[in-house]
């Protein structure tokens, strides 16, 4: 599932900072004024999650694991335990929060409805777990060329400020298929972004502190289909863009244009352990 730009780091963002604040098995102060949850149709195909500034969130075809995740900033072996279904059937949720509730809030927001609706109850256990350390790649300790220091500071729990003609833009961030850019970001926020497309909890020990711009191009793992008749070496269009089939997988493109790689590696993850859920209540 692919998710737009600014939900998504909305939710990692409100995710990973609630889950630090030693919340996980406890309900959210903030919870939506309405909201409907009804089973996807199995035959629909289609699958997206939207929220807007208004605050409604939009959810069609997701499993609930995938919405704990978000919600919580988690990987898919943080999320220990439950029925099956959890991971099978999908879901249809539109809710609303009051006006002007931020986008920054939704995992909260999503937080609550799990325990409304769901009856989701969890504690937290650390285990050990495969994780991947980022280290820089290069003996000499140099960067990449496609990542570089910025002095701008701004305070990533707020939307960033727009540019003034003729600066770089602070703390934005764009993603999308095999690419990610961000703008005046910690190292950590990077791997925000960098851990749900290697599926694994990622242990900054780079050693680098302060903001980067950081841009980032790769080909991914599973492309889609090509439209009949295209040669097999003419790059497949995902989006409006170009996908080389031939370019540098995630790991290579991390070496070649960061000077960073991801290291195997074995160590104490937290993890969310379900203790109870139940298929939603009727609207």
């Amino acid at each position: 599932m692919r998710t737009p730009t600014a939900l998504r780091a909305a939710l990692l963002l409100a995710g990973f900072a609630t889950a630090g604040a030693g919340v996980l098995a406890q309900a959210p102060a903030r919870a939506f004024e309405v909201a409907s949850i009804k089973l996807h149709d199995p035959a629909n195909p289609r699958q997206m999650m939207v929220a807007d500034p208004s605050g409604r969130l939009t959810v069609i075809g997701i499993p609930l694991v995938m919405l704990i995740r978000t919600a919580y900033g988690l990987q898919d072996d943080q999320v220990v335990g439950g029925p099956a279904w959890l991971r099978t059937d999908r879901f249809d949720i539109t809710a609303k929060a009051e006006d002007g509730t931020p986008v920054m809030a939704m995992g909260e927001l999503l937080q609550s409805l799990f325990a409304e609706r769901f009856q989701l109850t969890t504690h937290r256990e650390t285990r050990e777990l495969p994780i991947y350390a980022l280290v820089k790649a290069r003996a000499d300790g140099s960067l990449g060329p496609r990542l570089t220091p910025n002095p701008c500071v701004w305070d990533f729990t707020k939307p960033p400020a727009p540019p003034k003609p003729g600066e770089a833009p602070c703390g934005n961030v764009s993603e999308g298929f095999g690419r990610m850019t961000l703008n005046a970001m910690p190292i950590p926020v990077m791997l925000q972004y960098l851990a749900p497309k290697v599926n694994r909890v990622i242990v900054d020990r780079s050693g680098l502190t302060g903001n980067f711009d950081i841009e980032l191009q790769w080909t991914p793992d599973q492309l889609p289909p090509r439209a009949p008749g295209t040669p097999a070496d003419q790059p497949i269009r995902v989006n409006g863009v170009d996908i080389d089939p031939n370019g540098p997988s995630l790991f290579t493109a991390l070496q070649e244009q960061l000077g960073l790689k991801l290291d195997s590696a074995r160590g104490p993850v937290e993890v969310m352990v379900i203790d109870r859920v139940e298929r939603p209540s009727p609207d």
